[in-house]
């Protein structure tokens, strides 16, 4: 060990007998400066279109509509869709000290891709490693300001930006959104697993459009087949937070741009679990 050791074997190149394994924290980056974070929500899926932004939205306005200060990273990039939910066509903008992020009409603050590019329809045709710092920039360059829950928009699947930000990010939990179709049980299996090899917790599973309800006769009809994420939850001991329905009105508001007025309380107890003191906050600066 050379008399200079700072002790960041993860960046050192000497081949020492001390020398050790590189822990998480050595890639994790600070949040900017004029930014203090207290709790992260990262919502996943092992597969897309399951409604995963959908949630993610969602869980912002319900934990809005509790009194706390909350935010939307969209680390999404090549698929983005928050803004649209929210209804913003105005860019994001800056100035010598960083980026910031746009507000919703209820103070909801987002960042996502869609804010910076000329068109909202442009695609972005991107390589995994500039994809990925672009997320790293959007924790570490916007000024976020105070938020008491942030929530990341995974893009689907366990690839480089999930990765990226599991390393980069202090991401307290994640919750897991699925759908009830057979392959669930194989999809959440692989989220599960990437949670545990990343060493972060997992919060619990969101079923989406498990069902649909008749407005005439309020019977519930099971679309996709008989759910399986109860037994799915059982097998891997997490729980199941909230099983959204097939509505209607939720995918008007989304086209819309009208997620903050959805009327229902599906996600009441996956807010309850958020406000537990157990979720310590690992963002601030």
């Amino acid at each position: 060990m050379s008399k200079d050791c700072d002790q960041k074997c993860g960046s050192c190149g000497e081949d020492c007998a001390e020398k050790k394994e590189p822990q998480k924290e050595d890639f994790l980056e600070k949040p900017h400066e004029l930014s203090n974070i207290k709790k992260v929500i990262g919502i996943v899926s092992g597969k897309g279109g399951v409604g995963k932004s959908l949630v993610t939205s969602m869980l912002a306005v319900t934990m809005k509509r509790r009194g706390y200060n909350t935010a939307i990273l969209d680390a999404d990039v090549t698929g983005p869709s928050i803004p649209k939910a929210f209804g913003i066509r105005e860019k994001a903008t800056g100035n010598e000290l960083g980026l910031l992020p746009t507000k919703s009409k209820t103070g909801v603050e987002i960042m996502s891709i869609n804010l910076l590019l000329p068109n909202e329809t442009d695609p972005v045709v991107w390589r995994g490693p500039i994809i990925g710092n672009t997320v790293k920039q959007f924790w570490t360059e916007v000024i976020w300001g105070d938020v008491d829950y942030m929530f990341i928009d995974m893009p689907p699947g366990t690839g480089d930006v999930s990765l990226t930000v599991f390393q980069s990010i202090p991401v307290d939990g994640i919750i897991i959104v699925t759908s009830p179709q057979e392959l669930v049980s194989m999809i959440v299996s692989k989220a599960v697993k990437m949670a545990k090899m990343m060493d972060i917790p997992i919060i619990g599973i969101v079923e989406n459009m498990a069902y649909f309800e008749c407005p005439d006769c309020e019977k519930k009809h099971q679309i996709f087949g008989e759910s399986h994420i109860e037994e799915t939850a059982r097998q891997h001991e997490i729980d199941v937070l909230a099983r959204l329905p097939i509505d209607p009105r939720i995918a008007t508001a989304c086209d819309r741009g009208l997620i903050e007025l959805f009327e229902g309380e599906w996600l009441e107890n996956a807010a309850e679990i958020l406000e537990m003191p157990g979720l310590s906050g690992g963002g601030s600066c």
